[in-house]
């Protein structure tokens, strides 16, 4: 295991505060809310203060869920303001680590490369961190939190879990905290990486703190989930071997993609319907090449009224053409970078192709099985290129939220 000195640094109620900042006003002490004034009170506050946090608001939640009581002020969202403040807070780490030490996680939320500094600042971690978390504070009127740890994973859960529960907003776990503070989290959503649908999927497994899963029998979490299910397993234990230039915008090489301006808003409960549909269409490209993918990319662009959005990309450990896997990888990049904003673009790239020799065998699927699921991709690759996409559809196609058969008729050749 990796044991590094890594920094995850968030900058509290980072819209609000920004807001609170350029009014010379304190967000601990002021109730306000960053929501659209023009969607009523069904609008989502895309930020509040921590005064309002502190009286049990939550920061996404509907403007009329909030108690009468509680008197506010509600400001409209302002990205140009916000990706500025953004931009001065890394430009403070830029002055402490290089840019390939550097993870810009989110817009508020950044992860920095300790460990070939230390000897140079001659401090230790923690002595760095709290150093920037004051000069963040000094230079921006910011306040922020830090999680250090070994590894990615464990700075992030300690940042989440523990950090603001300290004066100084920073938490320091070692692989010795795994059983002591990891393994009680629970609900599992406490974990980074763990979504609301596979929190559900792994409750169903009698699953239901970090321990449980740490306990669990490694194959058939793999078995049921893929790569992902022996990561999280991985995860449980607090093994975490990514580093921060894994993060890092691949080179771009030769690949398939796909993206799609949606015609209202999505979120979490229809948006996994448009990617299961828009990665059928790249995989059938990918089958009809002969190519298969090692490189697994997905954005999520939010609405015009919000702005911003993600990009992230996985490498798998056999390469694949399986519409079922590259659905898999994507909801999962989706669930852990997803931040129930509402959704008008998504994007997905199949990179890293390699030309289609063979099929992989692996232990939880019989030759028979693969050889069967070939044929019937092959069959409906078949019909849909003699006939159009629209010639076999899913039962899902015709939800009123899908929006598959439209765009057939533009990419299928032909109209069913």
């Amino acid at each position: 295991m990796q044991n590094r000195h890594i920094l995850c640094i968030d900058l509290k109620s980072f819209f609000a505060s920004c807001e609170c900042v350029e009014r010379k006003i304190d967000p601990f002490t002021t109730p306000l809310v960053v929501a659209n004034p023009r969607q009523g009170q069904g609008a989502i506050t895309l930020a509040i203060t921590p005064y309002l946090k502190n009286k049990g608001i939550k920061s996404r939640t509907r403007l009329y869920e909030i108690p009468p009581h509680i008197k506010y002020q509600i400001v409209p969202p302002r990205m140009s303001l916000y990706i500025k403040k953004s931009q001065e807070v890394v430009n403070i780490y830029l002055d402490y680590v290089a840019m390939e030490d550097l993870h810009i996680y989110s817009i508020d939320e950044c992860f920095l490369d300790l460990t070939n500094y230390l000897k140079m600042y001659k401090k230790s971690d923690y002595e760095i961190a709290l150093e920037i978390l004051k000069t963040i504070e000094i230079k921006t009127g910011l306040t922020a939190t830090c999680g250090i740890g070994p590894n990615m994973l464990l700075a992030k859960v300690a940042m989440d879990t523990e950090a603001k529960k300290y004066k100084n907003g920073i938490a320091k776990w070692t692989y010795q905290d795994v059983e002591t503070k990891l393994w009680p989290l629970t609900p599992l959503s406490k974990m980074w990486g763990i979504g609301p649908r596979m929190e559900k999927n792994l409750n169903n497994l009698n699953i239901y703190s970090i321990k449980d899963l740490a306990l669990y029998d490694v194959n058939k979490l793999k078995s049921k989930f893929g790569i992902m299910g022996e990561e999280l397993w991985n995860h449980a234990h607090g093994i975490d071997e990514s580093i921060i230039s894994d993060y890092k915008q691949l080179p771009k090489d030769k690949s398939f993609s796909h993206s799609q301006v949606l015609f209202k808003d999505y979120n979490e409960n229809n948006i996994k319907l448009i990617i299961r549909e828009m990665v059928d269409t790249i995989t059938y490209r990918l089958r009809q090449n002969n190519k298969q993918t090692t490189i697994i990319g997905l954005g999520i662009s939010y609405s015009k009224d919000i702005s911003g959005g993600f990009y992230h990309s996985l490498k798998l450990d056999n390469p694949t053409d399986s519409s079922q896997e590259i659905t898999q990888e994507c909801f999962y990049i989706f669930d852990r970078y997803y931040e129930f904003l509402p959704i008008r673009k998504v994007s997905i790239s199949c990179g890293g192709l390699v030309t289609k020799t063979g099929v992989q065998l692996n232990l939880f699927e019989t030759s028979e099985e693969i050889k069967q699921n070939i044929k019937i991709n092959s069959a409906i690759d078949d019909i849909k290129g003699k006939f159009g996409f629209n010639s076999l559809i899913k039962a899902s196609n015709l939800l009123p939220d899908s929006t598959a058969i439209e765009r057939n008729k533009k990419i299928g050749g032909h109209d069913a």
